[in-house]
């Protein structure tokens, strides 16, 4: 299945992304993310060139689970931006959209997962287990 990402929002989240692997931040805020997301905002940056290909329910979590860590992040970051400054500065204002991009994406993640999940249970007459999540491939 494809998961269309337009340009502001892969703009976002790459930003998002570099928020999350900064090891030592010098101009915003710590992002405490577990070792496993951490690899998997890694992973997903690297896929992050355009419209994604998501082969199986298993690789959608993984997804998932990269956006939602990075739009955490955003959501951090503005929060920080706007008490430093004040909500209309254009720092607050970029921040607001980066993090708003990268809701988006994760929203359409989302909803990905449920319909790969739904089609699971269709195909298998059976909620997807972790063993069909990895196995169960969908097309393009």
């Amino acid at each position: 299945m494809i998961l269309t990402v337009n340009f502001e929002e892969i703009q976002a989240l790459r930003a998002g992304a570099d928020t999350v692997l900064r090891e030592a931040p010098d101009d915003g805020p710590a992002v405490a993310a577990p070792p496993e997301e951490r690899a998997l905002v890694e992973a997903l940056v690297h896929l992050l060139e355009g419209d994604l290909a998501v082969e199986t329910l298993h690789e959608q979590r993984e997804v998932e689970t990269a956006v939602r860590t990075i739009a955490r992040a955003l959501h951090a970051e503005m929060d920080q931006t706007v008490l430093q400054t004040h909500p209309a500065h254009e720092g607050a204002v970029a921040a607001y959209f980066d993090y708003a991009h990268a809701r988006a994406v994760l929203g359409r993640v989302e909803e990905l997962g449920a319909h790969m999940e739904a089609l699971i249970e269709v195909m298998t007459g059976r909620p997807a287990t972790p063993e069909v999540a990895r196995s169960f491939a969908f097309p393009e």
